[in-house]
């Protein structure tokens, strides 16, 4: 017999499943949140976006410390890394966040579930750790997220061949390391450790970085992280690989020929896919996309119109502020409100040096949607701010429609490109022109300017071009 019953059960405590459990009970609602793991927080907090955030910081500290602190008349003779600092410093902060999403369900009264949930039927899951108890609820939010994606022929160990938390547990810092994939895990990670002293080699399928990024965006970028040391090979198929008492050998093709590439460790950051195993959706009649994605209407329902499901288990970007949104939103439709989503709004954030922030459509996919459009570029060298701090690589563009001028997409790749695109995302999420950008005052000197300035010569010229 079920132990007790909910309102709402959340299955997964990630980005998406501890915001909506939350959301929820603020709402009114009596709610669970399971968590197969003994700590909250998910692949996010745990390891992903927290971890990797913390580290490319100290990293990018050490960088600055050794390339740029001379030309500021800062001397620094005698700079080293202490890999166990910098590690146990990312796990402190880990911890508080950890602590601090626990303070938060006792806040709001949500009840924490540890252990593997297991639909028995629709209104019904097995929760297993240890001992197994049953729970009901009159409703369920699927939001468990997704896994790393392995090559088939190249397993994960997490000692050699790593999936991106292996490789933010090293226990030094490597001197050579593959990664396979250049997208935008790859890349992140791919960066601490060159900045850490690392020769850091690329293996990418496609023939660009990033390539969900806006093409100008992508090739701009490669070009600044090549003159960091990162070494990219396009178009380059892996094949084969094993692990040896060394390292790894990886057997790759490019453009029909033949390579050998040999390294301490293999980070394979190909993708990830939705976690969907140990669900027992089959019990209940839920059958995932060939993708492994779980197939809902507008308002997350699956077929059963009392189960919803977000974030990286649903088709979309794998991101979690879209797991965030689409939890708040799943948490108030369930509870009797209204609420959608601007998908076009949700912007996306890569975390190297210079970062980029991109939002809306890209150039490519604005002109394959047959839209009219005008695009402005404004570079960073241009901007005043940029220049002061000495980071004045990189540029901002705008895409909007040729008539209207409304904003369709804005891409920045600049330091602290991640704050600026919000501005970029509050403009689609209002349908704001280049003119609203472009009178509206921006403080001198910022890099916030650049984007006035792009939005500017939409509308009329630039000042400082």
């Amino acid at each position: 017999m079920p132990k007790d019953s909910f309102d709402l059960i959340v299955i997964g405590s990630g980005p998406g499943g501890y915001v909506a459990a939350i959301k929820a009970a603020q709402l009114g609602l009596k709610v669970a949140c399971v968590e197969k793991d003994k700590v909250v927080g998910g692949t996010c907090l745990n390891v992903g976006c927290i971890p990797s955030k913390a580290l490319l910081q100290s990293s990018e500290y050490y960088h600055w410390l050794q390339h740029h602190a001379k030309q500021h008349g800062i001397e620094c003779s005698s700079v080293h890394v202490d890999f166990g600092q910098m590690m146990k410093r990312k796990e402190e902060i880990i911890r508080g966040f950890n602590v601090g999403i626990e303070g938060l369900f006792k806040k709001n009264k949500v009840t924490f579930l540890q252990g593997i949930a297991t639909f028995v039927d629709s209104h019904t899951v097995q929760i297993t750790a240890g001992k197994t108890e049953m729970w009901e609820a009159k409703h369920f939010i699927i939001a468990t997220g997704s896994k790393p994606t392995a090559l088939p022929f190249l397993p994960f160990d997490e000692t050699h061949i790593l999936s991106s938390t292996g490789a933010l547990a090293l226990q030094k810092v490597p001197k050579k390391m593959i990664v396979v994939g250049a997208g935008i895990i790859g890349v992140e990670l791919g960066s601490v450790y060159r900045r850490l002293g690392s020769e850091v080699v690329f293996l990418e399928f496609l023939d660009r970085i990033c390539p969900t990024l806006d093409t100008a965006v992508s090739k701009a970028l490669q070009k600044i992280l090549e003159k960091q040391g990162l070494q990219f090979l396009l178009q380059t198929k892996v094949t084969e690989g094993k692990k040896e008492n060394s390292g790894v050998t990886i057997q790759a093709e490019i453009q029909g020929k033949k390579e050998t590439f040999r390294a301490d460790h293999v980070l394979v950051a190909i993708g990830r896919s939705p976690y969907t195993s140990e669900l027992g959706l089959e019990r209940i009649g839920i059958q995932c996309t060939s993708k492994g994605c779980i197939p809902i209407d507008q308002n997350f329902r699956t077929h059963h119109p009392h189960i919803l499901a977000i974030g990286d288990v649903v088709e979309g970007p794998m991101l979690a502020h879209k797991a965030e949104e689409e939890g708040i939103v799943a948490a108030e439709l369930i509870a009797g409100h209204k609420a959608s989503i601007q998908y076009m709004a949700i912007p996306s954030v890569v975390y190297t040096a210079p970062e980029v922030g991109a939002v809306g459509l890209s150039e490519e996919a604005a002109k394959a949607k047959g839209l009219s459009i005008k695009v402005a570029q404004f570079p960073l060298k241009a901007n005043s701010r940029a220049r002061c701090i000495g980071e004045d690589e990189g540029f901002v563009k705008i895409i909007a429609k040729a008539d209207t001028l409304q904003i369709l997409g804005i891409h920045i790749l600049a330091p602290h490109a991640g704050e600026l695109v919000a501005e970029g995302a509050l403009a689609i999420q209002h349908q704001l022109t280049a003119y609203d950008i472009a009178t509206t005052p921006h403080a001198h000197p910022t890099l916030s300017e650049a984007i006035k300035e792009a939005a500017l010569m939409l509308t009329s010229k630039a000042i400082h071009m």
